[in-house]
């Protein structure tokens, strides 16, 4: 049967990225779904508390519960799926369902580097301009500043929805276990250039110039509290720390997503699924403890609730 000409089978595909599934299903879904469960719980609970404690209402924590709150929505994209998936004879998707997983995902990973880059600007100016504070991060800009966290990645990514429609399926059976850059490769794509190109603007725009905008205000921050007291350095250091960590965490795990998933760099299948794995199960779950753990305002909450 020709792939290209049946249009029934050709709007359909297939995650080839699963290991010895039919052996271990209910290992992979149990492991899943507890950490599912573990994930919803721990953001929510954070998220929850900084919505309801009015002391908590400062720029700082409305962008540490927006990012919770985008670790909560990048997870119900993925993991419900997943684990359907699991418990499934077939492991198929549509196409246009594969596609809109694919441009939330993205949508999503770029909001976090925006959040992270609103976060970073936050900490600036609390340490760098304390006196203009409440008027440079008052509540209209910290709302202007998240709707652009959200809006801009996803306004970037909409040209790849009407790109892929030019493109005709030549491949049913996707080398991943959800829809992300390894979509691409159900399509058929005499040149990849213009794709390539396309993904290294995304790139660009997305994760680079918000990552050198993250160390330009870190360091800027580095050297006005070397300059200042012990106290000042104290500050720094406590406010930022639990930044970078969530920075550098996601910022490896994206690397891994555009140098394998776009570039296609031959993977053994084991690998690549483990890797896949680490994408969706260790970052959900590192923003609420590196945020519980480093802020005593959040973790004080949380015990006094307990």
């Amino acid at each position: 049967m020709d792939p290209v000409t049946d249009e029934l089978n050709a709007t359909y595909i297939t995650f080839g990225g699963h290991v010895e599934l039919h052996k271990y299903r209910f290992l992979y879904f149990t492991i899943m779904f507890i950490v599912y469960v573990l994930i919803i719980c721990s953001n929510s609970t954070i998220f929850i508390l900084i919505w309801v404690q009015k002391r908590l209402h400062k720029p700082m924590y409305i962008f540490i519960a927006a990012l919770l709150f985008n670790s909560l929505l990048f997870s119900t994209l993925i993991y419900p799926k997943l684990l359907v998936d699991f418990l499934s004879e077939k492991q198929i998707t549509s196409l246009s369902l594969c596609s809109l997983q694919s441009f939330t995902y993205y949508s999503l990973c770029g909001a976090e580097f925006l959040l992270l880059s609103a976060m970073a600007y936050d900490r600036y100016v609390s340490i760098c301009k304390p006196l203009q504070y409440d008027i440079i991060m008052g509540n209209r800009n910290v709302i202007i500043l998240l709707i652009l966290a959200w809006l801009l990645p996803a306004c970037q990514l909409v040209p790849s929805l009407f790109i892929s429609k030019n493109y005709k399926v030549c491949h049913l059976t996707l080398n991943g276990i959800f829809c992300n850059n390894a979509s691409s490769q159900v399509f058929c794509m005499d040149s990849r250039a213009s794709y390539v190109v396309y993904g290294v603007f995304i790139v660009l725009n997305t994760i680079f110039l918000p990552m050198l905008f993250i160390f330009f205000t870190y360091t800027k921050i580095l050297i006005i509290s070397y300059r200042s007291s012990v106290n000042m350095r104290k500050k720094a250091a406590k406010t930022c720390s639990p930044h970078l960590l969530v920075l550098i965490s996601f910022s490896c795990l994206c690397s891994y997503d555009i140098v394998i998933a776009r570039l296609q760099i031959d993977l053994d299948k084991t690998a690549r699924f483990i890797m896949t794995l680490q994408v969706v199960l260790y970052h959900p779950l590192f923003n609420p403890i590196i945020y519980g753990l480093k802020h005593q305002d959040v973790t004080g909450e949380v015990q006094a609730q307990v």
